[in-house]
């Protein structure tokens, strides 16, 4: 008798790592050695925005240092639970630009969809943090009405996926979609908007780079790193081998006060985002959402770095400084 021997079906190692993800404050505190008495205001903001990092991210945090910057993005402090004037729920006006569920249509030529609600890490600066994602997710049974939308939109030449983090997606869920969006003859570009393999870097596989290169929509990596020390040496060879398949890859950062705040931290970004073949492309302002407002730098201190930059690096390394206002056509230049 002859026996089948099933093949078996391996959890890809970067999906494991999202389930693997710190999600207890305690244990996150316990873990990089933090002061205890930091726990019960830690807990209080975890539950109105809920702790969220990977392992790979905690590995890169110095413990017992509470000012860490990379700590500072994703540690719950009780400043969030602190209202600020002027910080609100929406604040770069995303709910007034939904076209279709799940698809915002904010400026000429592009339309945004909003292809997953979960992210690998909660940002404690996040934008979106306050967003009705169960409400707005565009997946599988939605593709359909998103779809025809974008088909009757003979105008929009480039689909940007956002999230969420839309790489918390299956590569064969993310082809599939890819796959419909390139049966559309006026598409040219489809941009990718992620900060998930920066927290868990396994997620650059090889299917990855397959399903992104084998069609004709022309790929675009939109990162999200806001300090040099969140490229690691595994995540800059990932990097590279994107950039040699022939995927754009492009950088937008926050300006965050205790994380990138210096002309030393943003010059050693650019030099370290070109090295691992990445072009400097935005550093945001802070979108003032509630719960953020520790993290907030002045417009006066931004335009300082900003000239300062233009100083230290060479004009194709310098990023965009901008602001996103609602109602606005394009990104705002702060000067």
């Amino acid at each position: 008798m002859i026996h089948r021997i099933e093949p078996v079906c391996q959890t890809p190692l970067w999906q494991q790592s999202l389930a693997n993800a710190y999600t207890d404050v305690d244990a996150f505190i316990h873990f990089l050695k933090l002061d205890k008495e930091t726990t019960p205001a830690a807990r209080a903001a975890a539950k109105q925005f809920g702790l969220k990092v990977p392992r790979e991210f905690a590995d890169l945090i110095k413990k017992g240092d509470p000012d860490d910057p990379l700590l500072r993005q994703v540690l719950p402090i009780g400043e969030e639970t602190l209202a600020a004037t002027g910080f609100i729920h929406d604040p770069v006006g995303d709910l007034e630009k939904v076209v279709v569920p799940g698809m915002l249509h904010k400026y000429r030529g592009r339309l945004l969809l909003i292809a997953n609600g979960s992210c690998a890490v909660n940002c404690r600066y996040c934008f979106r943090r306050h967003y009705p994602y169960q409400e707005a997710t565009v997946y599988r049974q939605r593709w359909q009405e998103a779809i025809r939308h974008i088909n009757q939109a003979e105008e929009i030449d480039e689909i940007i996926l956002s999230g969420g983090d839309p790489l918390a997606l299956s590569d064969g869920k993310l082809a599939e979609l890819a796959a419909r969006l390139e049966a559309i003859p006026h598409l040219q570009r489809l941009r990718i908007h992620t900060r998930l393999p920066v927290v868990i870097p396994s997620r650059l596989t090889a299917e990855l780079t397959a399903w992104l290169t084998r069609g004709r929509l022309k790929p675009i990596f939109v990162l999200h790193i806001n300090h040099p020390r969140e490229i690691s040496s595994e995540l800059a060879v990932g990097f590279n081998r994107l950039k040699q398949a022939g995927i754009t890859l492009l950088n937008q950062s926050v300006l965050l006060k205790g994380v990138n705040d210096s002309v030393k931290t943003l010059t050693d970004l650019s030099y370290a985002l070109f090295d691992a073949g990445i072009m400097p492309y935005y550093l945001h302002l802070l979108d003032r959402v509630a719960g953020a407002a520790h993290f907030e730098v002045t417009e006066l201190q931004a335009k300082q770095l900003q000239t300062e930059l233009r100083a230290n690096l060479p004009g194709y390394l310098v990023p965009r400084m901008v602001r996103e206002s609602a109602g606005a056509t394009a990104k705002q230049p702060i000067f």
